[in-house]
Formats: structure tokens, C-alpha cells, sequence
């Protein structure tokens, strides 16, 4: 692959709830000199819900010569909302490509699913439940496309009045995204219980389609979640975790951390990238700081057990690898620096 990349969160942000609550510009610079020097990844994907965040951890990723994809990461959002924000980052992300930086847009992600205006349903849950039943998918499906296609086209003209560089999107099968006015094709990619079998066949086959055979093609999201069983549920790990009013609260029922699985995960995916011609893949995500690791208290609190994170998060010590910050490596992430370090 042509890039090696990872997703640093800044803080999702939902009904004006940050997920992320400690963010500073010290620790970032840390975690992103972590991911340079130590995960051996050449980009990062920076996404996030409020601007300034972004722009902080993209402005410090491009002192250290990442490769920056500024991700704005709308959430529950109108196609008006999400206009401005996108007209906001691109400013910012100009101004850091205008000094120097190698940085790419992307222009939201998954937004049928995450925001108002293409799916029915008036939350992500009732949006998500309409996922899981096909005969009502069927019926919506093809006005799903249309309305994406009509917004990406709004949004693609918006940042480009404001950001000179390359442009792309990451996306869902059901968004049916006419690419076109992208310079990127960029696909989030799980593998579940349902298609392991083909999966590799089906990634093969989807890069040979006519669409995808004159522009690179980049994978924005894969990963697993760090209990048994996680990699079969490919992107529904999450579905583990109860929530209450202000984010995370528990798990729902009884499951055994994992992380062989995860690294093993992980690490078949990106061997099956390479192999496909991927041009850029980013692993989901470097750290989930909402779902913390707690191996002290009851097995159900253990929220780190539901994150996508190379690293389990604490909240009240610092790890023992890196003895300056909050949270200790998992089997992912040393899998991922030797496959980063030998590719």
C-alpha cells in the first residue's frame, strides 16, 4: 500500500456531548508521535465533530510529516448543519495544506446512517434498525442514493471553493456514491461472520469493477472490537454496550476480552488490502477514550472490552509501556507495527 494509516478521534459529537473529554494539545503531540514513530503509519485519519479539535491534531500530525485526511465526522446533523460544518473544516484544512501539508478531505462518513435527511428515522438507532430489516431497505434504497448523491454534490462544491486538494468520502454500500467528483474512492470495509468465507473474493471483485479502475481507492475504516467473538460481528462490535444520556454506560451481558482476536483481525484485513491494491487503508482507531478499561471493578464496566482502540484507555493511572500516558498497548497495536514496519 502506498500509505500506512490509523484514525485518531478527537471527540465525536452528539447533541452537543463530547465523546472525548481530555484533549490537549501535549497529549495529542504524544499520541501522534506514538503513531509515527512507533505504529510506523505514514497518514492518519483525524475525524471529530468540532472543528478546532480537528484542526489542532491535523496541524500537529503535519509537523510531523503525516499524510493528513481532515475528517469532519458529522453526527444527528440536518444537510444544513453538515454544510457548515464542512465549509468550516475546509477552510482549516486549506490553511494547513497552504503551508505545507500533505492532506487530503474527507467530506463526512457513513452520513446516511449517521444524520438527518436520507434514511427514514428520526435517531441512528431507528436508522440502524432499519438496516436489519431487508424487505423495508429494499423499499427505501435506491432514494437513499439519490439523496446522497444530491448532498455530495452540494458539499463537494462547498469545500472545493475553499480547499485546493484532493477530495473524498467515506462510504457505505447503501449510499451508492456516484464518484465522479471525487479524486479518492474510500470505503468502510468490516468483515463479518456472513461473508468470511468470500470475503477476499468479494474485495478482489469490487476493485476490478469499472467505477473504482481510475482512481485510488482507500479503505477509511476497519477494525474489531476486543472480546470473543468481536470479528464475527465486523461493524456492529459496538452493539455489546448500553447507553445512557451522556455516552457509555455498561455492557449488556458477559463476554471475554480478546485481543489476539483483534490483532489477528486486524491483521488479515490489511494482508487482504495489499493483496486487493489498496491504495490507503486506516485501522479503527488508535484509542476510544470514552470506553475505558477497568480491570478492577465488575466485568460489565469494562468498557474497553466494546472499543475498536489499539489501546485500552484508563482513567485514573498511566500505563506501564508509555509511563507518561493514560492507557496501554493492546495485541493490535504491536501487530500493527510489525506489519506497518515490514510493508
Amino acid at each position: 500500500m502506498r500509505r500506512n494509516g490509523i484514525t485518531y478521534d478527537t471527540g465525536f459529537v452528539r447533541h452537543g456531548v463530547h465523546s472525548r473529554l481530555r484533549f490537549d494539545a501535549d497529549l495529542v503531540a504524544r499520541e501522534l508521535r506514538v503513531i509515527r514513530d512507533d505504529l510506523h503509519c505514514t497518514a492518519v485519519r483525524v475525524i471529530g465533530g468540532d472543528p478546532e479539535r480537528i484542526e489542532l491534531a491535523a496541524a500537529l500530525a503535519v509537523e510531523l510529516g503525516l499524510e493528513v485526511w481532515f475528517s469532519p465526522y458529522p453526527l444527528d446533523l440536518t444537510t444544513h448543519e453538515t454544510l457548515a460544518l464542512f465549509a468550516d473544516c475546509a477552510e482549516r484544512a486549506e490553511r494547513l495544506r497552504r503551508r505545507g501539508g500533505d492532506v487530503v478531505f474527507v467530506t463526512g462518513a457513513e452520513l446516511s446512517i449517521m444524520n438527518h435527511g436520507f434514511l427514514p428515522g428520526d435517531t441512528m438507532e431507528q436508522r440502524l434498525e432499519l438496516l436489519s430489516r431487508p424487505e423495508r431497505l429494499r423499499e427505501v434504497i435506491a432514494e437513499v442514493g439519490t439523496r446522497v448523491n444530491a448532498f455530495l454534490a452540494e458539499a463537494v462544491a462547498a469545500v472545493r471553493e475553499r480547499f485546493g486538494g484532493r477530495i473524498t468520502y467515506a462510504s457505505v454500500p447503501i449510499d451508492r456514491v456516484d464518484w465522479a467528483p471525487f479524486d479518492i474512492v474510500s470505503m468502510d470495509v468490516y468483515r463479518s461472520a456472513e461473508i468470511a468465507d468470500r470475503f477476499a473474493e468479494m474485495l478482489a471483485d469490487g476493485m476490478r469493477s469499472p467505477a473504482l479502475q481510475s482512481k485510488p481507492v482507500a479503505v477509511t475504516e476497519f477494525g474489531a472490537a476486543t472480546y470473543r467473538g468481536a470479528g464475527d460481528r465486523g461493524a456492529q462490535g459496538l452493539e455489546i454496550v448500553e447507553y445512557g444520556t451522556d455516552g457509555p454506560v455498561r455492557l449488556t451481558g458477559d463476554h471475554v476480552r480478546d485481543e489476539a482476536g483483534q490483532a489477528t483481525y486486524i491483521r488479515e484485513l490489511l494482508t487482504a488490502f495489499e493483496a486487493a491494491g489498496v491504495d490507503t487503508a486506516f485501522v479503527f482507531l488508535f484509542a476510544l477514550y470514552d470506553h475505558p478499561h477497568r480491570p478492577d471493578g465488575a466485568a460489565r464496566d469494562d468498557l474497553d472490552l466494546a472499543s475498536y482502540g489499539i489501546v485500552k484507555v484508563y482513567e485514573d493511572r498511566h500505563g506501564t509501556t508509555y509511563p507518561d500516558l493514560p492507557w496501554e498497548p493492546k495485541a493490535a497495536f504491536t501487530a500493527i507495527a510489525e506489519y506497518y514496519g515490514s510493508h
